[in-house]
């Protein structure tokens, strides 16, 4: 049952990364680059994406 809470916060946390990739100032090639990166690697591509792509803004 943990493993469905685990990954309940998962989906969470990427959809919130996916929504702040979207509305970030970025070109829409770097935003395609994101968004995938986040769909192909749920966890490691939303951690990436909150340590070194939104600061890039």
């Amino acid at each position: 049952m943990s493993y469905g809470i685990v990954g309940l916060i998962v989906l969470i946390l990427d959809i919130i990364a996916i929504v702040n990739i979207v509305q970030s100032g970025m070109t829409a090639a770097a935003k395609l680059v994101w968004v995938l990166i986040v769909l192909l690697l749920p966890v490691i591509g939303m951690i990436l994406w909150f340590l070194i792509g939104s600061k890039r803004l």
